[in-house]
């Protein structure tokens, strides 16, 4: 890659899925700098945060669906929300061990979903989302 993404966030419960995806997209070295919220909440929470008046707005956001407390369709209802400068360039794709085409007919509905895929994420998936929307960083 010419260039890295500026920041990867993670939103999934799962210690075990969050280190082995974190561990893959290092590996792909498509960024430096991934962010884990283990819960919609606390994803929502780092994109209203600011560092010296600038928000975090991750490049690509990976979001599973079931999770306790805020699940993923609750975390869009609340994303699609957020002021622009919170969000700013992201691609949020689905990474979900959901096998139901309701979920992803659901997922289409949201204009910030680019993607739904099934987990674990793969090399092929990380090729595939940099191709479609990053091809600028290849």
């Amino acid at each position: 890659m010419k260039k890295k993404l500026k920041n990867v966030l993670l939103i999934d419960d799962s210690e075990s899925d969050n280190f082995y995806h974190e561990r893959k997209i290092r590996k792909m070295g498509i960024t430096d700098n991934i962010h884990i919220s283990y819960s919609g909440q606390e994803a929502l929470d780092y994109l209203r945060s600011e560092l010296e008046g600038v928000h975090p707005q991750p490049t690509l956001i990976f979001l599973d669906i079931n999770m306790p407390g805020m699940n993923g369709w609750e975390f869009l209802e609340e994303y699609e929300k957020l002021e622009v400068a919170q969000k700013g360039e992201i691609i949020l794709t689905m990474l979900s061990n959901s096998i139901d085409e309701r979920d992803k007919e659901r997922a289409n509905v949201y204009s910030s979903v680019r993607g739904f895929y099934s987990k674990p994420l793969n090399e092929d998936y990380l090729t595939d989302i940099i191709k479609m929307h990053f091809s600028e960083y290849l």
